[in-house]
């Protein structure tokens, strides 16, 4: 991996009003804190029962594509160090103003898909270690109805304040290793299960599986990408952010491999399957002290920390792309006295439930993955194409066959080698479907009134 230099003059640094007040620590327990969360704490159990006991495989897997596809990222965000992200590198390769709207929403739904199904996870196991007087579904809806609430007051997002909630996330990860490793060294649990696949015989269903599991398992990664619509408030941010991006994929591709590990160690990957609390399952079947409840209780912190990240994200977006006149101008609608979007937050959260109430945790899991599969394939190839617009700073600079390697598995990945079920393309088509119809309604009002909609 290089560092290109057209010429030796400096990155920007003071070139945007935000204050850059995050240093490469705080960014990297950002990254860190951005990508754990719902992915590893309720899908565990799907991804087992698509591939079988050979678990960390599709998290092997996934840690790949992520890496392939955060160079891409890292050299983006030092090229153009600006808080806009995917939607931005379209624009900018493409020129297409319809294609980097649809990157733009894409990225939007799938923080909505993501938020549902960390609303699902919530409703589920985890929560049935308090009650199970309350149905699911609507545990659920109450749940994203509470984050809408919250947006619309107004929540601090100071990066101290996430990572505390990154210690809290890694806190019961670090639990399941102990546990894990208390079993290894006690002679316990079933390495057997280890090579265990749930396909039948070899070749092509044994592949389908392990793609499918591999996409679905992805939704766990996903989360790096949102830290470079940080790079405004970065120091240095063309220095920070490949540090920051490679060690928070790598640290939490670490954890998850080996938490699938001590997964399939000491539960059978069926009961995994059925449990939308899977890790709750492991710390039962490991013989410790640990009082369930109390993990129960850190779960449950874990995706609403998500949910909330994803659907502040999803409305500001909107907010954002509403400012633009990319939708329409009543989207970007503020309270008086909170000054928070909303339209946005009414607009996503009833989006949200709207999810919430047609899926569970693992369409929905796959949902998100698939988005953003999606998305990234776009960035990989940006990438190749803005080669040919060198800047004037120095910045990282990934090896073609990183953003060659990251699209061709990308797509792979989003397509439907990886088996997953018809519902996810239909979820995702109505998501889509949506915004092209408030593009063009914005169009038609924007004509009607006399507007440039070029």
């Amino acid at each position: 991996m290089t560092t290109e230099t057209p010429q030796a003059s400096e990155a920007p640094g003071g070139d945007s009003p935000l204050k850059r007040a995050i240093g490469p620590k705080l960014l990297i327990l950002f990254v860190i804190g951005d990508i754990l969360g719902t992915g590893i704490y309720a899908t565990t159990g799907k991804v087992a029962g698509k591939v079988g006991g050979a678990l960390w495989l599709p998290f092997v897997i996934g840690f790949v594509v992520a890496i392939l596809t955060a160079a891409s990222y890292v050299e983006l965000v030092g090229k153009y160090p600006k808080a806009a992200g995917a939607a931005l590198y379209t624009q900018k390769a493409f020129k297409v103003p319809f294609l980097t709207f649809i990157i733009a929403f894409m990225v939007m739904c799938s923080g909505l898909s993501s938020a549902s199904a960390a609303a699902r996870a919530f409703s589920g196991d985890y929560f049935l270690e308090f009650t199970d007087a309350i149905p699911a579904t609507l545990i659920a809806i109450l749940f994203i109805l509470a984050l809408a609430a919250l947006n619309l007051r107004g929540v601090s997002e100071s990066v101290k304040t996430n990572v505390v909630l990154t210690i809290v996330e890694l806190t019961g990860l670090m639990v399941i290793l102990a546990i894990g490793a208390s079993a290894v060294l006690s002679g316990e649990g079933d390495a057997s299960r280890l090579t265990e696949f749930q396909a039948t015989g070899t070749g092509y269903a044994l592949i389908t599986s392990v793609l499918g599991a591999t996409a679905l398992g992805f939704f766990a990664f996903v989360g790096f990408e949102d830290s470079v619509n940080m790079a405004e408030e970065t120091k240095d941010p063309v220095r920070t952010f490949p540090k920051a991006i490679f060690i928070g994929v790598g640290v939490t591709g670490t954890i998850y491999v080996l938490v699938a590990l001590a997964s399939s160690l000491l539960v059978d990957y069926k009961t995994l399957e059925k449990s939308s609390g899977p890790l709750l399952e492991v710390v039962k079947a490991g013989g410790q002290d640990f009082p369930p409840k109390l993990f129960a209780l850190i779960a449950l912190f874990a995706v609403t920390n998500s949910a909330l990240i994803n659907i502040m994200m999803a409305s500001r977006l909107c907010y954002g792309m509403a400012n633009e006149r990319i939708l329409p101008r009543a989207m970007a609608r503020v309270l008086p006295k909170r000054r928070t979007p909303v339209v946005g937050i009414v607009f996503v959260s009833a989006l949200a439930i709207g999810l919430v109430s047609t899926g569970e945790i693992e369409g929905l899991g796959d949902t998100t993955a698939f988005l953003l599969l999606c998305v990234f394939a776009v960035v990989n190839v940006a990438v190749l194409v803005l080669r040919k617009d060198p800047v004037e700073h120095s910045h990282f600079r990934a090896p073609t066959v990183l953003p060659v390697l990251g699209a061709i598995t990308s797509l792979i990945l989003a397509s439907p080698l990886a088996d997953r079920d018809a519902e996810v393309y239909i979820r995702a088509g109505v998501l889509v479907a949506i915004g092209i119809g408030l593009w063009a309604l914005n169009k038609l009002v924007m004509k009607a009134g006399g507007e440039d909609t070029a």
